[in-house]
């Protein structure tokens, strides 16, 4: 565990840095990582509107609210949220929030190996997936398009993966394997010309939750 302080005060940090108690949170330390979220000077009403819904959505519902539902409750457009949060949503915005895009955020803090055994597609071999609590690929490495396709069931995407969605999945592992991270929801956007109603429509678990995890990966 890290740590990290400011005004006199310590907050503990996980591994990919995030404040490990969101209870623990307060306006000094949203502004003290405004920094390393690359925001320049202090953050503006713009800015604690967003963190603000954010927490409050929490508070209410135990889960991060989706980008997709942080836009739409703040009156912003993707370009807006670019702008105001440029290390992205999840780096950018919940980080400053004091919270993760995990499911369940307030229960659960930790990564639990299990294990998730899907029944095989016609033709392939029935094969184990080592996921975390919150259903994420330990292992990117693991991955293959049968995991896609059966987490896009327990997600129940009733179309099942489209052609279009396959094209984010691959774009989204692309770049990973050539730059060991994932990228944001603005370059995934950007880089496929997809707007981001189009985007919920495709995923409406979210990005993180649905992309990201049906793409076998993390975002850190």
């Amino acid at each position: 565990m890290n740590t990290f302080s400011s005004k006199g005060k310590r907050y503990n940090m996980d591994s990919e840095g995030f404040l490990v108690d969101y209870a623990s949170w307060d306006e000094n330390f949203a502004e003290a990582m405004a920094p390393e979220a690359k925001i320049p000077g202090r953050l503006t009403p713009e800015h604690w509107k967003v963190l603000r819904f954010i927490r409050e959505t929490v508070h209410q519902t135990g889960g991060c609210p989706l980008v997709y539902q942080t836009c739409k409750a703040t009156g912003l457009q993707l370009n807006d949220l670019k702008r105001l949060f440029p290390a992205g949503y999840l780096r950018g915005a919940c980080k400053l929030s004091g919270i993760t895009y995990k499911e369940r955020v307030v229960d659960y803090y930790g990564e639990k190996e299990s294990q998730c055994r899907e029944a095989a597609r016609p033709g392939w071999k029935e094969k184990s997936y080592r996921v975390n609590a919150q259903g994420f690929l330990i292992d990117p490495k693991e991955w293959d398009e049968n995991f896609a396709i059966h987490k896009a069931q327990e997600m129940k995407m009733k179309e099942g993966l489209t052609d279009r969605h396959w094209r984010i999945i691959h774009f989204l592992r692309e770049q990973f394997q050539q730059n060991g991270l994932v990228p944001t929801l603005y370059e995934t956007c950007e880089m496929n010309q997809i707007e981001l109603d189009e985007l919920e429509i495709l995923f409406p678990d979210g990005y993180h939750r649905g992309a990201v995890k049906i793409a076998g990966l993390r975002a850190r």
